[in-house]
């Protein structure tokens, strides 16, 4: 059954009179409206069903005696009363919200991406190609680890995906945003060539997505993206000047 608007005010506001009166009185919990005893169910359905921000939530209810302790019948014991989308005008609902989620996507510590560069030694040629390929050092959250964190009482992992790579050339110019990670000398698809010689500070900018679960549930995709700068590789260009010798 879901929930109305009007039967959670109500029970909103009944729950507040009933404080320091005598008599039973409901009490509340809640819980993300994901199916029960699968390993394999995870909360998309109850991701995609509110349009608020909100998980849709299972609603749970009991009476209580006026010093907390659950009534002895059997309306002492929690029982489902329906769902809602609006799971925070309840108290006893402590559930996490995508917004917080989203916060959570924004605050993992991702991985500043690398660069290898052909020729070795970070020394090129102008006029030569010279090949870049993407790395991830250790430190950080990289594309594909987790990220597992506690929210609210729920296990949230975080997948991180990268979406995609820009390479810098530290030129004024740099490529289009691409999937390729790139490789070396002579199949890498990822090349530059100098016209002019100097100290290039090249960089890989990396554009993370991501996808979430909680409690070991279904992945979900967490929209939107965040952008992560990678260390700078300073890459010197030298100028190769042909000589005659007798």
């Amino acid at each position: 059954m879901t929930l109305t608007l009007e039967e959670l005010r109500k029970a909103r506001d009944d729950a507040a009179q009933a404080v320091g009166k005598p008599g039973p009185r409901w009490q509340y919990k809640t819980r993300i409206n994901c199916n029960q005893g699968d390993a394999n169910a995870g909360c998309g359905t109850a991701a995609a069903a509110c349009t608020n921000g909100q998980f849709q939530a299972v609603v749970l209810r009991r009476l209580v005696n006026p010093d907390g302790t659950p009534v002895t019948q059997p309306e002492g014991q929690w029982a489902e009363w329906g769902v809602t989308c609006f799971p925070d005008m309840l108290p006893g609902s402590n559930l996490p919200t995508m917004a917080q989620i989203m916060q959570a996507f924004r605050d993992v510590n991702f991985t500043k991406g690398d660069l290898k560069i052909q020729p070795v030694g970070n020394v090129t040629l102008v006029n030569l190609p010279t090949y870049f390929e993407a790395t991830w050092p250790e430190a950080g959250v990289g594309p594909d680890e987790i990220d597992a964190t506690p929210l609210l009482g729920y296990r949230l992992e975080i997948q991180a995906e990268a979406r995609s790579l820009t390479y810098v050339y530290g030129d004024g110019n740099s490529s289009e945003p691409t999937t390729s990670l790139g490789g070396p000398h002579p199949n890498g698809d990822i090349r530059w060539t100098y016209t002019k010689p100097g100290v290039m500070p090249t960089r890989l900018d990396t554009t993370y997505g991501g996808r979430f679960r909680l409690n070991g549930g279904q992945w979900i995709a967490i929209p939107g993206t965040v952008d992560v700068q990678g260390t700078p590789v300073n890459l010197t260009v030298r100028e190769a000047k042909a000589r005659l010798y007798k």
